[in-house]
C-alpha cells in the first residue's frame, strides 16, 4: 500500500470508528456492529501488513467497540455474548503484548472483559 493509499485509508478508518462509537452510544448497535465488520479488516491492512495493522491500537480500540456491540445489546443471544467475550480476550492478549499491562488500553480492555463475561453469566442463568 502507497504513502497516499495509507494515509486515506487511515482516516476513513478513524472516521469508521468514531461513527461505530456514536452509534453505540446511541444503542444501534446493529449498525456500528456491520460498519466494524468491514471496516476493522481494512484497519488491520492499513500499514501494509495484517499483522502490524493488528497490533495497533486503533485496530484494538475497533475490535473492543465490537465486542461491547455485542455484550451491550438487550437482544444479544448466547452465542453474540461469547464472540464478544472471545473477542475481547484476543484483544487483551495482543494489547498487553505490544502496550504492556500498564497501559490504559489494557486496563480498559480487563473491565469490557469483566462486563462481557457478567452479561455471558447472566444470560446463562436466564436460559
Amino acid at each position: 500500500m502507497r504513502a497516499g493509499e495509507r494515509a486515506r485509508a487511515d482516516a476513513m478508518t478513524e472516521a469508521a470508528n468514531s461513527l461505530a462509537a456514536a452509534l453505540s452510544r446511541l444503542r444501534r448497535f446493529e449498525e456500528a456492529r456491520s460498519l466494524l465488520r468491514n471496516t476493522i479488516p481494512l484497519a488491520q491492512r492499513v500499514v501494509g501488513h495484517p499483522i502490524v495493522g493488528e497490533d495497533r491500537e486503533l485496530t484494538l480500540i475497533m475490535k473492543l467497540t465490537y465486542a461491547k456491540c455485542l455484550y451491550k445489546d438487550d437482544g444479544a443471544t448466547l452465542d453474540d455474548l461469547r464472540e464478544a467475550v472471545t473477542t475481547i480476550e484476543d484483544t487483551e492478549r495482543i494489547a498487553r503484548r505490544v502496550f504492556g499491562g500498564a497501559h490504559p488500553i489494557v486496563s480498559n480492555i480487563e473491565a469490557c472483559l469483566r462486563d462481557g463475561r457478567l452479561a455471558l453469566r447472566r444470560l446463562r442463568l436466564r436460559e
